[in-house]
């Protein structure tokens, strides 16, 4: 995010600098507080502070009141809005990257976390038929399928079964939305699904982008299954949320560029 964003900055020769604050759990209240001062537009908030984060807001976004997490705050004069840039990010991915219209279609989510939620909803609001709900967690995920239960069909799945390999051998669309196969992560090299799970008509996302193709890609492409990895969301959710911040038109093609320039030029490290 520092480096898409600062791209951004810099090429509309805006006068501001975007960065990155590690904050332990315990210290986020002082963080968020310190957001108020005039000289902040805004933040971003990541993994794992997304839910935690909306009861230390004075503003929810009916968007990220409904999906129940925030990742960009808007300060305006003091008062912080939190807003969910994650939904439009995902479905501006799937229709600019992969031209895949999910309404009425079959789909399986991993994770029952911020990014899972953004991605349900998102996925309510196109009109997708289905919904199964994979989680390490089987409680989180029913919790989450209770939220949208009554407007589509939605079915939690045991992490490991033949029940969740069923299931995803007829999906249409697979996105992982958890950090299984994150480089450096306690799950590298992971995949959620082998290739024979996985329907060659199918989209497969993965919204991990360290590395570039992930385990899960990797079965996907063996199972002949078309893919988008995580930089179309990082990019698009970092430009609705740029746009949220400064009132200007964020210029998606340099934040892609600089995106890619840097997982090319880091791709050891990262």
């Amino acid at each position: 995010s520092p480096v898409i964003q600062q791209a951004a900055l810099d090429h509309l020769g805006l006068p501001v600098r975007y960065h990155a604050w590690p904050v332990l759990e315990e210290d986020l209240p002082g963080g968020i507080d310190r957001i108020r001062q005039p000289k902040y537009l805004g933040a971003n908030v990541t993994i794992p502070y997304k839910e935690t984060v909306l009861t230390m807001l004075d503003l929810l976004d009916p968007l990220a009141e409904s999906v129940g997490a925030v990742n960009t705050i808007v300060n305006r004069d003091g008062i912080l809005e939190g807003h969910n840039t994650d939904v439009t990010g995902f479905l501006t991915s799937l229709m600019e990257s992969a031209d895949f219209e999910p309404k009425s279609i079959r789909a399986l989510i991993f994770g029952a976390g911020g990014a899972a939620r953004a991605a349900i909803f998102g996925l309510v609001d196109a009109g997708v038929e289905i919904i199964g709900i994979a989680n390490r967690t089987i409680e989180r995920g029913l919790a989450l399928s209770q939220e949208v239960s009554g407007k589509i069909e939605v079915v939690v799945l045991p992490i490991a079964g033949a029940g969740l390999s069923d299931y995803a051998s007829s999906a249409n669309l697979i996105i992982n939305c958890t950090s299984m196969g994150m480089k450096h992560s306690s799950a590298e090299g992971v995949s959620p699904l082998s290739a024979a799970s996985i329907s060659n008509s199918a989209l497969v996302y993965d919204m991990v982008y360290t590395p570039s193709e992930t385990p899960l890609l990797k079965e996907a492409h063996k199972a002949g299954a078309k893919v988008v990895g995580g930089i179309p969301m990082l990019v698009y959710q970092g430009a609705a949320a740029f746009e949220l911040w400064t009132g200007r038109k964020a210029p998606v093609e340099v934040m892609f560029h600089a995106a890619e320039r840097f997982l090319s030029e880091n791709a050891d490290s990262v």
